[in-house]
């Protein structure tokens, strides 16, 4: 099939071909027709499968009649919620790039910057909007946004949106648009949470499962290490000397890990930025900027960015640390090998980290392939190391309390 059997106009035909694509993805392909025909839909794809034009094709195909309204008299017709600053601007770039030949106006609005630019841009009118819930519900409260017209609501990654706490932001969201609205609700998985939400919410909507929730691309080569704790950042650079060429992204769990990480390859030489919940949106978007222009090959996140970053030439995935949740795994591996390119994934185990293992190797559906021929090898008898508190009960040795309060007897005082 191609994107014109979709019955998408010229415009946007032309800019499609111009980004490079030829043929719809099979989301794509399911999804598209269902949006143009105003149905409601539940889609459940992986990332890295095209969502994104799945949902802004046909939004731009059916507000390509409002195009020439004068600018003020611009109302928002489509909203998009996205969980992440990150995601949020991947959707505006596919927007804007979708929509290049149209005069609709495209604006993103979320937290962690100044509310005064959103503002002037909010109120030079709009077409489409994109927002992360808390800083939407902000510029509403301030009677800054109006969603009366909003037509078609786009509520994307929605498992992640409910597993960051936005439950209740998502239906008051809902709420303040219109009811007869389009609802196009786009998840990785289709956990009981978000069935519950479209249940509430949705009318009738057409059900959309591309590939197993927990399939990872086949164009993926998945390789595991098992390495000491203690010898991780050792055998991390050991393979950036020896193996891992490209452009890369390394996950760790926490902020502190990232900066411990980044502090460490600095020092060895390489050219490295990081992104975590800590860092400005300006920094974040910074160090994005610089890993997509090729000023660093090298980007430390945590999993907050993990569904937000879309760069098409990344090369390989370094899992630091393993997460605890496997459908976590599934993200992270998936920035790499998208749009039908290669790549690899390599995953550093400790002791304390095989029971992971096991587990996204149950999701997967697939054993990864182990790598033993290293400097740092894992004793396969090494059990995780337990931290005990090297203090042994009370200095006290007697307990706290006094021989006086002991015979209770009665103070001065």
């Amino acid at each position: 099939m191609s994107f014109k059997d979709l019955q998408l106009n010229k415009p946007l035909l032309r800019a499609i071909a111009e980004a490079g694509y030829d043929n719809p993805t099979l989301v794509q392909e399911r999804t598209i027709p269902f949006v143009l025909n105003k149905k409601d839909v539940i889609v459940s794809a992986q990332t890295g499968t095209g969502k994104t034009a799945a949902f802004a094709l046909p939004i731009l195909q059916s507000l390509f009649d409002y195009q020439d309204a004068p600018k003020k008299g611009k109302k928002i017709k489509a909203l998009i919620v996205s969980p992440s600053r990150e995601l949020a601007v991947q959707i505006l770039d596919n927007f804007k790039t979708y929509g290049i030949y149209t005069n609709l106006r495209t604006a993103v609005v979320f937290g962690g910057t100044s509310i005064e630019p959103q503002k002037d841009i909010l109120n030079k009118g709009i077409d489409i909007l994109i927002a992360t819930p808390g800083r939407l519900l902000d510029l509403h409260k301030q009677d800054l946004v109006n969603l009366d017209h909003v037509e078609t609501l786009v509520l994307d990654e929605a498992d992640l949106m409910l597993d960051m706490g936005f439950i209740d932001d998502v239906k008051k969201i809902e709420r303040l648009c219109t009811k007869e609205k389009q609802i196009l609700l786009f998840s990785a998985t289709i956990p009981y949470k978000v069935e519950q939400l479209a249940n509430t919410i949705l009318k009738n909507p057409e059900r959309i499962e591309v590939a197993p929730n927990a399939s990872t691309s086949g164009n993926i080569n998945q390789v595991l290490y098992y390495v000491p704790k203690r010898n991780k950042i050792e055998l991390c650079l050991h393979l950036l000397r020896n193996t891992i060429k490209g452009t890369i992204i390394i996950f760790r769990r926490t902020k502190f890990g990232v900066d411990k990480l980044e502090k460490t390859l600095i020092k060895n030489g390489y050219k490295v930025d990081s992104i975590h919940g800590d860092k400005t949106q300006h920094l974040r978007q910074e160090a994005l900027n610089k890993f997509k222009t090729g000023y660093v090959n090298i980007l430390i996140a945590t999993d907050v960015a993990a569904r937000g970053i879309d760069i098409n030439e990344l090369d390989a995935v370094i899992n630091f640390d393993l997460p605890n949740v496997p459908e976590t795994y599934v993200h992270r591996v998936g920035r790499t090998a998208r749009a039908g390119k290669s790549g690899t994934a390599y995953s550093l185990c400790s002791a304390d980290e095989k029971t992971y293992i096991t587990k996204i190797q149950q999701l997967i559906q697939l054993q990864l392939d182990v790598v033993e021929d290293h400097p740092y090898p894992l004793d396969p008898k090494a059990k995780p190391v337990v931290h005990k508190s090297k203090k042994q009960g009370s200095k006290h040795k007697k307990g706290r309390k006094s021989e006086a309060s002991k015979k209770k007897k009665k103070r001065w005082y």
